[in-house]
């Protein structure tokens, strides 16, 4: 449902639409019509939670995406979740050091001629054995398959494009954690179906960096 900015400011205490206009972009540096265009990023407060420590402070930045069916090549392999740990699941590793040994990430970075910008660590949840998914190591293309690559669909859909900046693996996870124990629960969206994938973007070369910056994207409906 669409809501007027009169019927928004009036829900929210605010005497004018323009004074909730006003308040809007002063917190988000966009309108509430450029917000609904797509326009911009928009900075999330979660909702706060008292247990051992105080979540919901620190915003997270993110913007809605909306695609039209696109084509990911790059190697994958079933991993299983059960295996996760702290520092993540050790059969994602595994392929990302394969596919930087035997030169495939350098490949895929020439390759790469889409829209998104950078490796993707893609996650497709449709594996027919519970706790299993099918990971990629990829990157956006268009044109005929390469050889010795794979190939897959991603059908149209609507994606929550968070921001990282940190180290990887670290910063990923933290940001993982904080999708789906905040956000989640503080907006109206929900995970999309299994199907449509989530992906993290890597766009820096040095991704050990402490400055390095990532995006994770979630299928939401």
């Amino acid at each position: 449902m669409i809501y007027k900015i009169i019927d928004l400011a009036y829900k929210y205490g605010y005497d004018t639409p323009e004074a909730f206009s006003k308040a809007f972009r002063k917190q988000h540096g966009v309108t509430p019509r450029d917000a609904r265009k797509g326009i911009g990023k928009l900075q999330s407060y979660n909702r706060m939670t008292i247990q051992v420590n105080l979540k919901g402070v620190e915003p997270m930045k993110y913007h809605i995406v909306e695609r039209d069916a696109f084509q990911v090549v790059g190697l994958k392999n079933e991993v299983s979740c059960e295996e996760s740990t702290e520092a993540g699941i050790p059969g994602i590793q595994e392929l990302w050091r394969e596919a930087q040994q035997n030169g495939t990430v350098n490949r895929l970075l020439e390759l790469d001629n889409g829209e998104i910008t950078g490796l993707l660590g893609m996650s497709v949840d449709n594996s027919k054995q519970k706790n299993e998914l099918v990971y990629w190591v990829a990157a956006e293309y268009s044109g005929n398959l390469p050889p010795g690559l794979f190939s897959l669909e991603v059908p149209e859909s609507k994606w929550v494009n968070f921001e990282v900046r940190g180290q990887v693996p670290e910063a990923i996870i933290r940001t993982w954690k904080k999708i789906f124990s905040e956000w989640f629960p503080s907006n109206s969206y929900e995970h999309a179906p299994a199907g449509t994938p989530s992906f993290e973007v890597y766009t820096n070369l040095d991704p050990a960096s402490p400055d390095s910056y990532s995006e994770i994207w979630v299928p939401i409906k």
